[in-house]
């Protein structure tokens, strides 16, 4: 594989983990005022790892960059 379609994955991938992102998010806000907050941290949680997912996306994607140069 080449890295120009990797760098086109990493890009899908990284929409993928931005909209899921954005899910977990609706959903946690709909418990944040409800006697079941603690799905909401577990929500939370989630939230958290999946940014964290997003930003390795960035720095792989950066690094295949790099190589290009």
């Amino acid at each position: 594989m080449s890295a120009q379609s990797d760098l086109a994955e990493l890009s899908s991938l990284r929409a993928q983990v931005d909209e899921l992102t954005r899910r977990v998010v609706q959903i946690a806000d709909g418990y944040r005022e409800t006697e079941d907050s603690a799905v909401t941290n577990e929500l939370d949680q989630g939230e958290r790892a999946l940014m964290t997912v997003g930003r390795a996306l960035e720095r792989a994607a950066a690094m295949l960059a790099d190589l290009q140069r």
